[in-house]
This record gives structure tokens, sequence and C-alpha cells, in this order.
């Protein structure tokens, strides 16, 4: 039920804007871009402090702020919640769930906002299931502080869904993440850390995360073609990595579709992420009067994307599937699901009209055991959230070139299938090696001579 990143339906980025350093842009020039990371976030002093070398000294730094959440796993909000903040002075906001103390006092307290008429009966129905599932994955887990983790993480979770059907909040194409007053980041990030068994979890090359993170620091811009799981994918990349490089797992900006920044009870998680927003190809003409909207926002936020890495220092995600990956309806198994050229080529294409080195490596995403989609794709918002504790993985290879692959083929078509075939089969190569380590139980020792896994939390 977390954010997710790509859209649940994303398709294809259709074509690449041209963006000039002259040209007005109207609204989306107006909009702030982030600060390049080489002056400001990946500055050398903050390379310093952030070593990617797996040292004792790095490690104890890193896991001395995390420790305490990531034992607790319990919902750190900042200045975010409690008296006196921004938002609770302005919108003279019920308590009704911060205030719970109780499972018995939450679940009540859903329905009396239901009564009282404060929220639909479609959304208290979600939001009853979500603590129901969230509360069963938990205590899976084992963990002895499984009912203070489930309380306290759920009552800002309800409070956060609540709050945003009062007063709904409205995604910008560009949006970055909200860390203040209320840190939705940490929120997201300690939510989706009890549902995650790092004993069984395992990360595929982290040596080529830290070459990534140097070559940030240099100002160059990395593409990460990735299959697509769960909603919760951005919390389970920026958790596998918060130990080592968790500059990459702050600053990582998502490709994401409209249901996650539309649905209430993905859009508090989707808030604490960086988003380019764009509506799914898929759903483009569910409602045709608005269709020409969609594809007006789709420019704008591509011209955004084109102005980032204009500025270069960024890293972009995107799952060019088109979608979370699903079960084989015969075998029942999982596999990433293809990728679409086209949405591939455009990343490229963006990515080297920028006048800024770029890089593009496929990345695998191994995690659909912890939040499931509907076996088939939903038109309707509102799906069915199913929670479990399981072990994750997360791998990447290295980039892959153009230039390299297209050389051996006369027709451009047939070069962009091939470049983009190169990245599904680098996926699926280590998307085999994560379901052998953590569903076939060989841990570490699934480890094959291109992708070596690690437990760097250890």
């Amino acid at each position: 039920m977390l954010l997710l990143s790509v859209s649940p339906q994303h398709h294809t980025l259709f074509s690449v804007p041209r963006v000039s350093s002259s040209s007005s842009l109207s609204s989306s020039s107006r909009l702030p871009l982030l600060p390049k990371l080489t002056s400001s976030i990946f500055s050398r002093s903050t390379a310093r402090r952030f070593p990617c070398a797996l040292t004792f000294a790095s490690k104890v730094r890193s896991m001395a702020e995390l420790v305490e959440d990531k034992e607790a796993g319990v919902a750190v909000v900042a200045s975010g919640s409690g008296e006196g903040t921004e938002e609770s002075k302005g919108l003279n906001r019920s308590h009704t769930f911060l205030d719970a103390r109780t499972e018995e006092a939450l679940l009540a307290g859903i329905r009396e906002e239901t009564e009282a008429g404060r929220l639909p009966p479609n959304v208290a129905s979600g939001m009853e299931e979500l603590y129901q599932n969230y509360r069963n994955a938990v205590f899976q887990s084992g963990n002895p502080r499984a009912d203070e983790i489930i309380l306290s993480n759920m009552t800002v979770a309800l409070d956060r869904i609540f709050l945003d059907v009062e007063d709904p909040f409205v995604f910008e194409p560009h949006h970055k993440a909200l860390r203040e007053p209320f840190d939705y980041y940490m929120f997201g990030q300690n939510y989706i850390r009890p549902l995650v068994d790092f004993s069984n979890s395992y990360v595929g090359n982290i040596s080529l995360f830290c070459d990534m993170e140097e070559k940030l620091q240099q100002g160059h811009n990395i593409v990460l073609i990735s299959n697509h799981q769960t909603e919760a994918d951005p919390a389970v990349i920026a958790l596998l990595l918060e130990s080592t490089n968790p500059l990459i797992a702050e600053n990582m900006i998502y490709v994401a579709g409209d249901r996650v920044v539309t649905d209430p009870l993905c859009k508090p998680f989707s808030m604490g992420r960086n988003l380019l927003c764009v509506y799914s190809k898929k759903h483009m003409n569910d409602v045709p009067e608005l269709a020409e909207m969609k594809r007006r926002a789709n420019t704008r936020s591509l011209k955004e994307m084109a102005l980032l890495l204009r500025a270069g220092s960024q890293i972009i995600w995107i799952a060019p599937s088109g979608g979370r990956d699903r079960p084989d309806p015969l075998t029942k198994e999982w596999h990433p699901a293809p990728f679409d050229a086209s949405s591939v080529d455009n990343m490229r294409r963006l990515a080297e009209h920028s006048g800024v080195p770029g890089h593009i490596y496929p990345l695998t995403l191994m995690c659909h055991d912890i939040m499931p989609p509907p076996l088939q794709v939903e038109k309707e918002i509102g799906e069915k959230r199913l929670i479990s504790f399981h072990g994750t993985g997360l791998s990447v290879a290295p980039e892959i070139k153009f230039h390299e692959i297209a050389g051996s083929y006369e027709n451009p078509d047939e070069a962009k299938e091939a470049y983009t075939q190169a990245f599904y089969n680098s996926v699926v190569e280590q998307y085999y090696v994560l379901n052998s380590a953590i569903h076939g139980k060989q841990g570490l020792g699934a480890s094959t001579p291109t992708v070596s896994l690690s437990q760097p939390w250890n």
C-alpha cells in the first residue's frame, strides 16, 4: 500500500521534448529544480562523511542513526507529529487517530469518522483492511515489540490518510519528497521496515552502487531501468541501501503513475519520495474527456525530466514494463514483465541530449511477497492490499551502452529492440540469482561470477 514508484501502469514516455536554456516553459520553468548534487548533497565534504567502502567506521556512523528505528520499526515523524506543528495549527485537525492508545480505539476512530461523514465508506473500509493486514504481517516477523510497532505505525498512517481526505494534496509534475514539518520519507521507511526480513534479504553488486555515487559526485546522471513489483518498491530500495548509500536512497527520483498520487491509501507514502508524475498510457482514455489534459500533463513532466537531467547529478528510476510484475496465471511463477522498447529508447535519448554524461544501468527488484499486486490490472482505484513479512532483494549490473549494441544493426528499430532486450535479459539474470538466494534458501551461496550478493547492513 505504500507509494509506488513507477506507475502501476505507466507505459511509454512518448517523444523526447527539446529543451534549450533559453526556452520559456511557463509553469514548468517556474518549478524549482533539485540543487545539483555536486555542489550540495554530493559535495566533497559529504563524500568524505559517507565513504562507499564498507569500513568499520562508516558502518558504525551510518547505523548509529538507524539502529534504534531498525530494531523497533517504529515510525519516526520528526516534528510532524504532536502539538504545535504547522499542520495542526493551520487545519484545526482532529486527533482521532494520533490520540488512539489501543487497537480498539484506532478501529473505533475509523467508524466514528465515517459516521460523522468525514471519511468516505470506501476509504474507511480500505483503512481497516490495511490495519488488519499490516497487523498480521508484523506479527509474522516474531518481533517482541510487534504490538508497539503496529500501533505506532498505524496511528500515524491512518492519521496521514485521514488528513489527506480532509485536505487533499496535489502533486506537481516534479514532486520533491516532503521532509518537514512532517518527514514523509522516514514515515514510509519505518512503516515498511518491519515487513522486511533482513536476515533473508540481499543486495547484488553493491560496489556498483558505490560507482554510481562517484559518478553523481562528478555531475553525471544515472538512469536505472528496472522491473517493478510492488507499491513498496521505493521503500525497499532505500531500506536495502540506507546503511551504505543513504544519499542515493534518499535522492532517487521515481517516474510515478497517476494511481499512486491519487489513491488515498498510497498518497502519504508517495509524498515522501521524489517523483516525476505521469499518466499511464493504459489508462489514458479511461475518461475520454480527460485524455487531452493527461497528454499535456505528461508533456510537462517530460520537460521537467529534461531540465533535471540538464542540471546533472540526477538518479532516475523507471520501470519500462508499463506496470508491476505479476505471476504467470498457469505456473504461478513470478517473472519480470517485458520492457517496452519506446520507453527505454526515450530515456536513453533524454540522457544523451542533456549535455551531461549519462549512464544507464539494469536494476532488479524482488519484493513481491511483501505487498503483491492484484492478479489482474484494475481500472478502479482502491485495490486490496495484501501484506506479509518476507525477504527482499536488489541487484544492479554494469551499465549498458547503446553504441556497443547498435553497431551490429543497420535498422534503427532493430537496434532499439536489441538494446531493450539487453536490459531485460540482465534484469532476468539478476532476478533468478535473487530468487535462488531468497526463495531457494541458498543465501549468499547463490552468488554467481556476475552477481555478487551481500548483506551490507550486517
